[in-house]
């Protein structure tokens, strides 16, 4: 089978697409609102990560299962060890079950959570009963995944005395780390991250109740990006939602693409990618 690609033009020089939330984000932000339900969101990730996200989190059920949503399970293990009074089965499906969460279950545990096992050591389903955590201090090896250092910094705020954690070795997450630690500030919880140690505040104050938009995700811009560059001239495309000062690494975009023509300009929570000029680099 031969096939031809066409060069073609866009039907409209200035075009808008409305794209979904990022999913680190939205993950992220979804467990902060439960936690402060004063917040809004909007743009929140339509993935199936996220909605299972969203439905765990509002469940009333003593079983809640996030089938194969590895973030969820392990944001929601340090989720529900805080929820005084309630008992909650977490599980998952046959994948799930296989992938080990013994590092952050065991770093909740020192912190005073009460979490066992309902099968296999290490590994969900896990059975979670909730209670206030007086301890503060915990440490973890630097090279685990992020999503276990952000599940503790997650619910930081709300531990009696906080949290001070410290990283052994040398840190591989930081960018995702810096995400979860800007997220806290933006709804102002104060925390620090100072050479291994980070460091979250008790929450001791009302947040000021605001509305919190997720910023689209910088992959899925990459595409229209490429549009542009390979577009005439003149050419503008407007995406939503996006900030200047992102958390995510693929913003990087827009210096990659002034190489080819496509300047970047901001304008509240959107982006227009504008083809200025003829490309410096080529594709090879």
């Amino acid at each position: 089978m031969n096939i031809t690609l066409h060069k073609s033009k866009l039907e409209n020089q200035k075009s808008a697409v409305i794209i979904t939330g990022s999913k680190s984000e939205s993950n992220r932000l979804l467990l902060l609102q439960a936690l402060y339900p004063e917040f809004k969101l909007e743009n929140v990730s339509n993935s199936d990560d996220s909605n299972l996200m969203t439905n765990a989190l509002s469940s009333k059920s003593n079983v809640v299962d996030i089938h194969h949503a590895g973030t969820a399970m392990r944001f929601l293990t340090a989720y529900f060890s805080i929820q005084e009074g309630r008992e909650v089965t977490l599980t998952g499906s046959k994948r799930m079950t296989e992938r080990p969460i013994k590092i952050l279950v065991e770093a909740l545990q020192d912190l005073g959570a009460e979490i066992s096992y309902v099968d296999n050591d290490g590994f969900p389903p896990i059975k979670i009963t909730g209670k206030k955590l007086s301890n503060h201090k915990v440490s973890l090896k630097a090279n685990v995944s992020s999503q276990y250092i952000s599940a503790l910094l997650l619910i930081a705020s709300k531990l009696e005395n906080g949290l001070e954690l410290t990283l052994e070795g040398e840190i591989t997450s930081v960018p995702y780390i810096n995400m979860t630690l800007s997220l806290l500030d933006e709804i102002g919880v104060e925390s620090s991250f100072v050479g291994n140690v980070i460091t979250v505040k008790p929450n001791t104050k009302a947040l000021t109740p605001k509305t919190l938009v997720v910023e689209s995700d910088w992959s899925s811009a990459s595409y229209y990006f490429s549009i542009a560059a390979i577009s005439d001239i003149g050419t503008e495309i407007t995406l939503s939602s996006y900030k200047e000062n992102s958390l995510q690494g693929d913003s990087v975009l827009v210096d990659i693409y002034k190489h080819f023509g496509v300047t970047s300009t901001f304008n509240g929570n959107s982006i227009t990618l504008k083809k200025e000029k003829a490309s410096e680099s080529t594709i090879s």
